[in-house]
């Protein structure tokens, strides 16, 4: 699967968890393995990869042996593993680290289709109107990360659902010129018909509505038992949201566009109207 940022915050927790269980505070444990309080912090909410060698300290210490040792030391092993995106050029702080984990996305779009649903050349165009000032070289891989990302709405073995609502004035917008933007509405009404893929145009006789302030994105985890995140990406970069409270506010705002949307049939009817009127 490849989520290492996932896995490597739950065995943060569970690290946690034996840490206070055996009675040590943060300052008595980081003395007993002569680490700085700030390392075993950083460990502890998941900032600083754990190695073996460091896991096996903190289990001798916190007396745990046998299954559950084998259990945490399987998590070590796993949340070090080097995700697929580094190949890509990209880090462990960004969205794509936790898209990977996550089992549903729900995304509201309101400039632009859904990376997930882009065709190439139309995720060239958008690269391409980023302020963060990518090089030639690191757009074609960033773009070819996108691509690779899209085969898990077609995958068996993992797959991701997509729930997306897309603001129509995303589709209005001409994104690398007549022809590119036509090639891309074809293409949404093929993937409008993957089972993984639950496609929802807003339209603008819907008026004013919550999703204006900018596009947003929730993801679940589902068997990783891990909670959900809400992701917000802006002209200067991107937040992530994790706070329980901010994650509600951001799904209840997503399922109150869902509802203002068309429904499936409507929205690939919506498109294949605009692809009829050339």
């Amino acid at each position: 699967m490849g989520g290492s940022v996932i896995l490597r915050r739950q065995l943060a927790r569970e690290l946690r968890r034996l840490r206070e269980s055996s009675g040590y505070t943060l300052e008595e444990a980081a003395t007993k393995m002569e680490w700085s309080v700030s390392k075993l912090s950083r460990i502890e909410i998941g900032l600083q990869t754990v190695d073996i060698h460091y896991a096996r300290s903190m289990l001798d210490l916190y007396d745990l042996g046998g299954d559950e040792a084998t259990r945490i030391l399987d998590m070590t092993r796993a949340a070090a593993q080097r995700g697929w995106w580094k190949a890509y050029g990209l880090d462990d702080r960004g969205y794509v680290p936790l898209e990977t984990a996550a089992c549903l996305a729900r995304e509201f779009s309101l400039a632009y289709v859904p990376g997930l649903l882009q065709t190439g050349e139309y995720a060239r165009a958008v690269f391409g109107t980023s302020t963060l000032g990518r090089s030639a070289a690191a757009v074609e891989k960033e773009l070819a990360a996108r691509m690779y990302r899209q085969r898990r709405l077609t995958s068996d073995e993992d797959p991701l659902e997509l729930v997306a609502v897309v603001d129509e004035s995303a589709l209005l917008r001409p994104v690398g010129g007549r022809a590119v933007m036509r090639t891309q509405l074809e293409h949404l009404v093929i993937v409008a018909e993957l089972p993984t893929v639950t496609l929802h145009v807003l339209p603008l006789r819907a008026g004013a509505h919550q999703g204006m302030d900018g596009s947003f994105t929730v993801l679940s985890f589902g068997e990783l038992d891990e909670p959900d995140i809400a992701y917000i990406e802006h002209p200067l970069g991107a937040t992530q949201v994790d706070k329980e409270k901010e994650v509600a506010r951001a799904t209840l705002a997503f399922d109150r566009l869902r509802s203002l949307a068309l429904d499936p049939a409507d929205t690939v009817a919506l498109v294949t109207g605009l692809l009829d009127r050339g």
